[in-house]
């Protein structure tokens, strides 16, 4: 089976590389009109971009000298693409604020259909839990949407954006908390009659699309908005993972938050949310007003995060534990387990192997560097 590094670039660019020899495979030269931004594999061949040029493209391994099938839909940059693999359904968002599903079962080499899906202002960054219930939104307001109980094959109409104008809540104490005003909302389909969808609260029905829209509190922020630049999910699902920026551009922060499904195991927020931060760290803060990707290593015990002119292997205990077993009562720091600079600028992406012991990162020069650990 091959196995293949594939990097996204500014100047237009692929490039793909074997990770295990570092050898240079191909180059593809004119993937795009504009930046690259992110690259998603749909299987062991066929993976899709995306691009400042507002659209996304398929690609076959076995043949990279032409696109399988360029997709248009969206109006401006797209930065980020994820794949639902129950209804193999491709899910992309963009400036435009838009996210919007592509039937890749039905594409052709004209594209495939699609639909929007849903539309917020300020949208920067969209996820998929590793389950594909529930669907994240980073906004550069600074709030985070969570769409519940997720229903890709409906397309919603959300219009209550008094909710994302709310006020933030002053905290009561001095303790750092997930969040300090959530809101359960409901998108309403624009298909299908399916009532538990558009009476979410009738008793014993649990609703589709389900919108929960919250303000993650960020140390050191308690009295100023920040910008969620980063999104990424734990590989259980247990967790989602956060790069924030203050709006004064002065401050830099990864923070955990925990997933509380079901009944309450410890004292929480009121009101009651999904999320509570349970680790964090600040940053470097170089390289302001570029995004930084940070990623989680495939077992979850590890996080890769950019730092200045290198990388930060953070763990939730120094033992590098699994987050099941290091949740703290009151959040606490994130550790620091080895500090590695090897660029000469600015690191702005990192990505763990999923099937080999090795870390990719890549900095504003162009560089992208691998690294294996000594044993």
């Amino acid at each position: 089976q091959l196995s293949v590094l594939t990097v996204a670039c500014e100047q237009t660019e692929v490039l793909l590389f074997d990770p295990i020899s570092s050898r240079h495979i191909k180059t593809l030269t004119e993937a795009h009109e504009d930046c690259v931004n992110n690259i998603r594999f749909l299987d062991n061949r066929l993976f899709a971009t995306c691009s400042d040029d507002t659209t996304i493209a398929l690609w076959d391994l076995r043949k990279l000298n032409s696109k399988v099938c360029s997709l248009h839909g969206h109006a401006s940059w797209v930065k980020n693409i994820e794949y639902d693999t129950n209804t193999r359904l491709l899910v992309t968002s963009g400036f435009d604020g838009n996210v919007i599903t592509w039937d890749t079962n039905r594409f052709t080499e004209d594209g495939c259909p699609h639909k929007k899906f849903f539309h917020t202002r300020y949208l920067m960054r969209m996820r998929l839990t590793p389950d594909c219930s529930k669907m994240l939104i980073s906004t550069s307001s600074g709030y985070l949407l969570i769409l519940h109980d997720l229903d890709l094959t409906q397309s919603l109409e959300v219009g209550s954006y008094r909710m994302l104008r709310a006020r933030r809540t002053p905290l009561s104490s001095g303790q750092i908390t997930s969040s300090v005003w959530s809101s359960r909302l409901t998108g309403t389909p624009r298909q299908g009659n399916d009532s538990s969808k558009i009476h979410p609260h009738r008793e014993g029905l649990s609703p589709r699309n389900s919108l929960e829209v919250l303000t993650p509190e960020i140390p050191g922020e308690r009295d100023r908005g920040n910008c969620i630049t980063s999104l990424q999910l734990h590989p259980k699902g247990w967790a989602t993972l956060i790069r924030c920026s203050s709006n004064m551009d002065d401050q830099e922060w990864t923070c955990v938050y925990e997933f509380q499904e079901g009944a309450p195991t410890r004292p929480l927020v009121s009101p009651r949310c999904s999320l509570r931060l349970t680790h964090y760290i600040e940053e470097a803060n170089v390289g302001r007003g570029y995004i930084k990707e940070l990623c989680f290593s495939p077992d979850g015990r590890l996080i890769c995060s950019p730092y200045g002119y290198g990388v930060r292997l953070l763990a939730f205990d120094e033992h590098c534990g699994e987050l099941a077993d290091c949740l703290p009562v009151q959040t606490s720091c994130l550790r620091e387990i080895r500090s590695i600079y090897s660029h000469s600028d600015v690191v702005l992406t990192t990505k763990f192997s999923p099937t080999h012991c090795q870390l990719a990162s890549g900095c504003l020069s162009g560089r992208v560097a691998l690294y294996q650990p000594k044993f």
